[in-house]
């Protein structure tokens, strides 16, 4: 008689209490999400549009742009509705299966590593077009361009795959209340009735190096950037220049900030209320803010934005 192996996962669902804490005011979180959701897409969107339609963006950077609006929209979409759920109060809105949770965890730091890698990317470019405006065109071609593009889709999507593996081998045994509006690592192990040292070590090294290497790209890439602009005597050519990654290195602050605060840790979160707080802020305010970094300080998707959205130009056509 062959043995039988145990169903090491006892629960079958879990739930997200979210911001359980804030329960009288669950309308008024319920609209302010839902604006900046809705935001976050029709920014994002405008961004892809414009970038499509526009013959003068047709640029490696505003490539590597479009990507990251591609995955903002996604990112955001994988947390959001199902916490918009939770306010409504509707039945089930907080339920969210086992296998839906670790889909969810899946998708999540897949988007997150990607765009850790796409910034990265985006930093090579702005380094080769300030630093090495002769040969931009030799080494940031369209095919370099999709290159590093899918490399970085590819690298993204296996960065989760072990830590994944790791939390589908994990006995969780009740309670089932994550405290979260996610399906997030840490609250998901404070759950888990295993051994989670190895888990824990995992998803650090995994982070650690997903953050260093990509970090590390956009560090050498501005302090070559910053050298070069040191050796410009004139100040205006030195205002022309930076500006063109302003913005860019304004995303990267956001978005670096919160991460490495998150996730570069060895232990359960003990300040639970305080990651969410954080947590809203990398997954929700960070991608509603970008479109706007990128359209308020670079003086192309200015221009590009009013001729699309402009009557005249409609008019014109």
């Amino acid at each position: 008689m062959q043995p039988s192996t145990p169903n090491r996962t006892h629960i079958t669902e879990f739930v997200m209490v979210g911001f359980a804490e804030m329960h009288e005011m669950r309308l008024l979180f319920f609209a302010l999400f839902l604006t900046m959701y809705l935001l976050t897409l029709a920014e994002n969107l405008a961004i892809i549009v414009v970038v499509g339609l526009d013959q003068r963006l047709r640029r490696p950077m505003y490539f590597f742009l479009t990507h990251l609006s591609c995955l903002e929209i996604a990112y955001t979409s994988v947390t959001v509705p199902k916490m918009l759920a939770g306010f409504t109060g509707v039945r089930g809105g907080k339920n969210i299966s086992y296998a839906g949770c670790l889909s969810q965890l899946f998708i999540f730091t897949f988007l997150g590593a990607t765009e850790c890698f796409l910034l990265a990317a985006m930093a090579y470019d702005r380094y080769v077009a300030i630093c090495m405006p002769l040969r931009y065109g030799a080494l940031v071609s369209w095919g370099t361009c999709v290159r590093l593009a899918a490399a970085c889709w590819l690298v993204g999507f296996l960065t989760p795959v072990l830590p994944i593996y790791l939390m589908s081998r994990m006995t969780f045994c009740g309670p089932n209340i994550i405290d979260h509006f996610f399906c997030d690592a840490s609250p998901l192990l404070a759950l888990s009735c295993s051994d989670v040292s190895l888990k824990e070590t995992t998803d650090f090294l995994v982070s650690l190096a997903v953050l260093l290497a990509s970090s590390m790209v956009i560090a050498v890439s501005y302090g070559n950037i910053v050298w070069t602009l040191l050796h410009i005597r004139s100040a205006a050519e030195r205002r022309k220049a930076f500006s063109t990654c302003a913005a860019h290195l304004t995303m990267v602050s956001l978005f670096y900030g919160t991460l490495f605060f998150m996730y570069v840790r060895t232990k359960v979160a003990s300040s639970v209320n305080f990651n969410k707080v954080v947590s809203v802020f990398y997954s929700i305010v960070t991608p509603m803010l970008n479109p706007l970094i990128y359209s308020l300080r670079n003086k192309e998707v200015k221009g590009a934005l009013g001729r699309a959205f402009s009557f005249r130009s409609w008019k014109g056509q």
